[in-house]
């Protein structure tokens, strides 16, 4: 990590010449704007063919350890050849691409500055790449002003809070909704795959294509929750068009399926049904709220270096 790898990978991100008909970038499908991901439920590659799965939020990748809906790709370095070579998103190779930069002036000495010598090669452009997602770092929001005691917390918000990280027990007359045994953590993500009772029969393997292990089927990455009301559409395949929607599905509309997940079941082993009210849904919509990060959404740091900035004639 150098800061001129950084700034080279941050060119590359946003630079069109990666595809194979110079159309799009990586941040044409991961915008700044919504943390990082795509308003399209299924992202469009080059050649206008939508992507499998929805594009996921590139926020806080430091720590992720692996990569993709089902954990297939073990390093960012990996993950970002994927896009690449896939014949219908960016649809070229790394060195492929490396080719096409070599008659662009500059980048011969941003080259030199991050490695060391100008030679434009596959390999350092994903490294680059890598550099500089590792640096798209959401910290400055209200929770991460509340969790440094920075921030007060609203009523609503810390009910929500609450029914977040509690979980339901009828028994003891205890209402939560057990969003933090997934989503756990000042990050609110883990790094473990869950079936979520989507579809009682998935007709996405999952985590499944990558095991083989039959367990895994329709079990898919739990994902951060940080910038999350700005990364709509939801899940893999991007069906929930709003948190609202999300929320009414983990209230009521939960799947039974023989891999779906424990801690999605009550104690006789059928979906749970935590019947939330809109009090209580208007409560975690508050503390959700709270994840989004006005500071890392407007960075100059992440954007696009390739965007004109027109100045207003008065």
């Amino acid at each position: 990590m150098t800061v001129e790898g950084v700034e080279l990978g941050r060119r590359l991100f946003y630079d069109k010449r990666l595809s194979a008909n110079n159309t799009i970038a990586c941040g044409s499908c991961h915008q700044q704007r919504h943390g990082f991901a795509d308003i399209r439920a299924f992202s469009l590659g080059f050649d206008g063919t939508p992507t499998r799965r929805n594009a996921m939020s590139l926020t806080n990748l430091l720590w992720v350890r692996h990569f993709f809906w089902d954990g297939r790709a073990s390093s960012l370095e990996a993950q970002a050849i994927t896009p690449m070579t896939d014949p219908h998103e960016m649809g070229q190779s790394p060195d492929h691409a490396a080719g096409k930069l070599r008659a662009v002036p500059g980048y011969a000495a941003l080259f030199a500055a991050a490695f060391g010598s100008d030679s434009v090669t596959g390999e350092r452009i994903v490294k680059a790449l890598a550099q500089f997602e590792r640096t798209l770092i959401s910290d400055h929001s209200r929770y991460d002003r509340y969790i440094r005691g920075e921030y007060r917390l609203t009523s609503s918000e810390q009910q929500g809070l609450t029914l977040f990280f509690t979980n339901n027990d009828p028994v003891r007359g205890i209402r939560g909704a057990g969003c933090g045994n997934c989503h756990s953590g000042p990050k609110v993500f883990s790094e473990t795959y869950h079936n979520n009772g989507l579809d009682s029969l998935p007709t996405d393997p999952g985590r499944l294509g990558v095991t083989g292990m039959e367990y895994d089927r329709g079990r898919f990455r739990v994902v951060t929750l940080r910038n999350i009301a700005l990364t709509a559409p939801y899940m893999h395949d991007g069906r929930f068009r709003n948190l609202a929607e999300v929320l009414d599905h983990y209230s009521e509309h939960i799947l039974p399926g023989p891999t779906l997940s424990p801690s999605l079941r009550d104690s006789l082993n059928r979906p749970i049904e935590l019947h939330l009210t809109s009090v209580e849904k208007g409560n975690l919509l508050a503390f959700l709220n709270m994840l989004t990060d006005s500071v890392f959404i407007t960075d100059p740091r992440y954007a696009d270096p390739f965007a004109i900035k027109t100045k207003t004639v008065e």
